[in-house]
């Protein structure tokens, strides 16, 4: 087996969140971003809901896959056993939200069982194995992608906000200006990748 990479873990952690942000960087988790964050609260809720989703299973499919997968001779069905470990633990998050908060969980509706298939979370836990990061880092890399995930929907939730109340020509109104306004958000923190990378 390859040696974990020599990374920091405070470079991880912030290149995960800036840098190499999973939403901004690599596009995984497009279709709950720009459903969702049309509304500030809902976007805020949901982005916790993925931070929290991605830090756990992490460290989980960290653990599966080192000590199950390649135990068993498993690789051929991970990416099933990936997604288990995902759906089980969205599943107990759900649960959870609907017993703290029923506004928040009336708000999110469909998205919170979605994701279980956010390609973000998948994709995440993809980028782990595949660069063969140790715990530690699996770990650091959930929580700074998951960070990255809650700060880019909350952002484009607040700039929509501004958006709406502005005097826009009608062809941009709608999924027009959203998009475009995604790729400024990922032109903006493609501008410090010289900084902070990870591979």
């Amino acid at each position: 087996m390859n040696a974990h990479p020599d990374i920091g873990l405070h470079i991880l952690f912030f290149a995960s969140i800036f840098t190499s942000n999973i939403l901004l960087s690599n596009f995984l988790g497009m279709c709950s971003f720009i459903s969702i964050s049309s509304d500030k609260k809902s976007a805020n809720g949901l982005g916790l809901a993925v931070m929290v989703v991605m830090t756990i299973t992490s460290a989980i499919n960290w653990a599966v896959y080192q000590f199950l997968i390649l135990w068993l001779d498993l690789v051929f069905l991970q990416f099933i056993i990936f997604i288990i470990v995902i759906a089980a633990v969205v599943q107990i998050l759900e649960m959870v939200i609907e017993r703290v908060s029923p506004p928040l969980y009336m708000a999110l509706g469909i998205f919170l069982p979605l994701i279980t298939v956010n390609c973000a979370i998948l994709g995440a836990v993809l980028f782990i194995q595949i660069r063969n990061y140790s715990l530690p880092q699996a770990l650091v890399f959930g929580l700074g992608s998951g960070i990255g995930w809650w700060l880019a929907i909350t952002a484009l939730s607040a700039i929509r906000k501004k958006v709406d109340k502005s005097n826009l020509p009608a062809g941009l109104k709608g999924p027009g200006i959203t998009l475009i306004t995604i790729g400024l958000m990922s032109m903006a923190l493609s501008g410090f990748s010289g900084m902070l990378a990870v591979q």
